[in-house]
């Protein structure tokens, strides 16, 4: 998502969360994303459109604070995805579409 490299600081995070029965721990329900990312992944403060684009909650884009949410969460507004080459490693479509789902209705 914020396309960074150091995979120490990277998590996978789950599409469908793990504590639902569908949640399971696969490649196409997850996404690999800094440890920031995936906090707001999960807290509904950003998510991500079936089609593969970063959406932010509406009030975190309209706050002001310093660099870090100017720069870590609002910028990545609208930003597509980093795809894997191989579709086999993508996300898949429906999981993130009922989680975005879910991620319009709580934000």
């Amino acid at each position: 998502m914020c396309r960074l490299r150091y995979r120490s600081l990277l998590d996978a995070a789950h599409i469908i969360p793990d504590r639902d029965a569908r949640g399971v721990p696969a490649v196409s329900n997850g996404l690999a994303l800094c440890k920031i990312h995936h906090a707001a992944y999960d807290e509904n403060i950003l998510g991500v459109r079936p089609d593969y684009v970063i959406e932010v909650r509406a009030d975190i884009l309209e706050e002001i604070d310093g660099p870090m949410l100017k720069h870590g969460l609002q910028e990545m507004h609208h930003l597509p995805l980093v795809l894997p080459p191989r579709r086999a490693d993508r996300p898949d479509h429906d999981l993130l579409e009922e989680r975005y789902e879910r991620f319009r209705t709580e934000a």
